[in-house]
């Protein structure tokens, strides 16, 4: 059975990452599965201190170094264990379906490849634990993360806000198309109204397929309107349209040639999630 994979470390947003995935466990009835990865760059397994101590260097301090390597990959590992158990604690407690948690050592992108076949939603903060005292920061492994994960990845702030309202990008394309039907076909927001956003040129996307992609919605459940906004500059119209619909999810696809779905290549998804002041929902 696929369950939902929480990213855990040590970030402020590890709280909301937790929060998020027990109300998206409650909505799809699904198992939750805190994930934390001592990653090899932050903490290494072994280091290679010889080079370090220079020509003449005293056998006993390369030994006593490599101790003291091994001891603070000992500490990060307990410190991991600990943050595994607070997130399985405030899993519980907000109303997760079940909780289950797994330690990896290594990358987080070839952990997340590994566990594929395993995963339906990937709940992941903003940015991890580098970039924690950086309130605008984006982590710097996410974009990496968004080009492998195939699946739906829910990407949260620090605090997690109970989704009242959600905003669709969606620009007629097969890829708006493909994530329209999927939003549809998903209890998971069911029930809460939409915002159908259109970002582009005049003429871009017909009016007409417009209303026909919030019927769709409307049939499964969320009530649903539309708006039409002509501009070139789609991620401040976004997050405009976030706090003029008092949104509190965005809702889009990934990939693909649309104006929309290049935000994803580059450096336009840093900007986008980086402005974006509420969970972000990205779509494959």
């Amino acid at each position: 059975m696929r369950k939902i994979i929480a990213g855990i470390d040590a970030s402020s947003a590890s709280g909301a990452v937790c929060d998020a995935a027990a109300w998206a466990s409650q909505r799809l009835d699904t198992e939750v599965m805190a994930l934390h990865v001592l990653e090899k760059s932050l903490y290494p397994t072994e280091s290679d201190l010889s080079g370090n101590l220079g020509l003449g260097a005293q056998e006993h301090l390369l030994q006593e170094l490599a101790e003291l390597d091994h001891k603070r990959s000992k500490l990060m590992l307990e410190q991991g264990k600990l943050q595994l158990q607070a997130a399985r604690e405030r899993l519980e407690k907000a109303g997760a379906t079940s909780v289950s948690t797994r330690q990896r050592h290594g990358s987080l992108t070839e952990t997340l490849v590994d566990l594929a076949d395993e995963l339906r939603l990937l709940v992941i903060g903003r940015h991890g634990e580098a970039h924690a005292n950086e309130i605008d920061a984006v982590g710097s492994q996410l974009e990496s993360v968004i080009r492998v994960v195939h699946q739906p990845i829910l990407i949260t702030q620090d605090e997690f806000r109970l989704p009242q309202r959600f905003i669709l990008a969606y620009d007629g394309s097969a890829t708006a198309q493909a994530a329209l039907q999927r939003v549809s076909e998903s209890p998971l927001l069911t029930g809460i109204p939409c915002v159908l956003v259109c970002v582009g040129k005049p003429g871009n996307t017909e009016a007409a397929d417009l209303e026909q992609a919030a019927a769709t919605l409307q049939a499964a459940g969320m009530p649903t309107k539309t708006a039409r906004v002509e501009s070139t500059e789609v991620a401040q119209t976004l997050c405009e349209q976030v706090k003029s619909q008092q949104a509190d999810l965005v809702v889009m696809g990934t990939h693909g040639h649309s104006r929309i779905r290049k935000f994803f290549v580059g450096s336009t998804s840093t900007a986008m999630l980086r402005r974006n002041p509420v969970m972000t929902l990205l779509l494959r």
